[in-house]
């Protein structure tokens, strides 16, 4: 079996020492080739030319960003179902701060854990036992792994970059206060989104939307975050979004949120967890993420649900 490793140094949490632990663990079970990210987007061109190559699975040593890339180097442009069978598998050793992928699969956060995880489910595959396939957001120009969001979310992942840009180390708490600092911003701003959802009417005044394809939607430190806790890799896509920035009403929201038992319900709040696709309209550009990336201003953008898109490296789906 061949397998490549994408380092990306620069993420939060990865060191020499732990990338050296990795690959020679993964040297036991596969024919393993290293390579590091040098530029944004290089994951993109590494992966783009192992698929072609023929290799048999892609190991990702970085953050949620670093997956991303490596997801759409494999599957390529958006727009046509990709056929999870022929392209590579994508593993991920958790090396970024929040690794919502990562964790979202029951990969643990703690590299070292993570490695052994690996290795077993590698063994596996020998074995015999088949990858596991999961769905994916087709974001129309490009592939959304687990989150995207308009509006005051991608006013915060903005914020946060332009602070990772000025060195500054992006923690939970740093997180935090940018959000905070923004939804504030954002009260006082009229609503410009309308969201166009499958057989009902349209629902403008929407101040935010955020657009999920696994559960939970982030982490702070380790306490899950929660907007659709009945969506996941195996469902269509969930919406959460408000018509109200009522800071009271976000208030007891945000606990709703944060709750062990999540119970998310408000007079404001457009949930459902479990759609085929959903497009967001405004009236002025306004900011957005996909996978906690910046990828500017947009007018509008449509989400669609891939079933089975991307083959996997981790545990099976847990049934209810």
């Amino acid at each position: 079996m061949r397998a490549v490793l994408i380092v990306n140094p620069n993420a939060t949490s990865t060191t020499p020492a732990g990338r050296d632990l990795l690959a020679h663990a993964l040297e036991s079970r596969v024919t393993l080739t290293v390579e590091h990210t040098n530029h944004r987007g290089h994951a993109i061109e590494i992966a783009r030319d192992a698929a072609r190559d023929g290799v048999d699975v892609l190991i990702v040593h970085g953050g949620d960003g670093t997956v991303n890339e490596v997801v759409n180097g494999v599957l390529g442009d958006c727009g046509t179902r990709p056929d999870a069978g022929q392209a590579p598998a994508v593993a991920v050793v958790p090396g970024g701060s929040a690794n919502v992928f990562a964790r979202a699969l029951g990969i643990s956060p703690d590299p070292i854990e993570a490695t052994n995880q690996l290795v077993d489910l590698l063994g596996g595959y020998r074995l015999g036992r088949p990858w596991r396939r999961i769905g994916l957001m087709d974001c129309g120009e490009r592939w959304g792994v687990f989150t995207a969001g308009m509006g005051v979310d991608g006013d915060v992942v903005a914020a946060v970059e332009a602070q990772r840009a000025k060195g500054r180390k992006v923690t939970a708490s740093r997180y935090i206060r940018v959000a905070v600092r923004e939804v504030l911003a954002s009260a006082r701003k009229e609503p410009t989104l309308t969201l166009h959802l499958p057989d009902t009417d349209p629902v403008g005044g929407v101040h935010f939307a955020f657009v999920s394809n696994s559960s939970p939607w982030t982490y702070a430190n380790s306490r899950p975050v929660w907007t659709n806790p009945e969506t996941t890799f195996d469902t269509g896509l969930g919406v959460f979004a408000t018509t109200s920035m009522n800071i009271w009403a976000n208030l007891r929201l945000v606990r709703q949120m944060v709750a062990r038992k999540p119970r998310l319900a408000a007079k404001h709040l457009i949930r459902d967890d479990n759609v085929s696709s959903v497009t967001v309209t405004s009236t002025t550009p306004v900011a957005c993420q996909i996978d906690g990336d910046y990828i500017g201003e947009r007018e509008t953008m449509t989400f669609s649900s891939v079933p089975q898109a991307l083959s996997v490296v981790a545990p099976p789906q847990k049934s209810d």
